[in-house]
């Protein structure tokens, strides 16, 4: 698997790997209509900004197909929508991109990362050195709900 930076016409086929990973991954999180609610088929527009303006890494396999993501939000220097198509699950693609995200963000300056984590993925997280801050609750305006989340940081040593 290669990681690469995404390019904004594969924008729908990112969009895509985040729902199904979401369904997958957060059905024991969030309640089954709050997920639909947060996973709309059709891609909302500021998506595309989203990627256009901030580095949006992507795994994808051989013949180009995309089966994980990721970006570094520069406006808040956090991590952000790390997901992988579920048959792909533990063969540490995610891992690849955290560490392309940390690396991007060396190379920017940025002192620490921080992000907002499902609570299915806390663990992912603590394996790649982030450590918790607090619970918390972020309102997500596709979900039109308060989802649970936790808060982690990650010190970054610039080299």
């Amino acid at each position: 698997m290669k990681i690469r930076y995404a390019g904004p016409d594969e924008a729908e086929q990112c969009w895509y790997v985040r729902n199904q990973s979401i369904r997958y991954g957060c059905a024991n999180s969030y309640a089954p209509d709050v997920i639909k609610a947060w996973t709309p088929d059709t891609m909302p527009e500021h998506f595309l900004r989203i990627m256009a303006d901030n580095p949006f890494f992507v795994a994808s396999t051989s013949d180009g197909v995309i089966v994980a993501t990721g970006f570094l939000d520069l406006s808040s220097e956090s991590v952000e929508a790390i997901f992988t198509l579920p048959e792909y699950t533990g063969n540490g693609l995610a891992g690849l991109i955290i560490d392309a995200i940390k690396n991007e963000a060396r190379q920017r300056g940025i002192k620490q990362l921080v992000l907002s984590s499902t609570p299915n993925a806390r663990t992912f997280y603590e394996k790649h050195g982030f450590t918790f801050v607090r619970e918390n609750t972020h309102y997500s305006g596709l979900a039109k709900a308060e989802l649970r989340c936790i808060d982690m940081t990650y010190p970054l040593q610039t080299v």
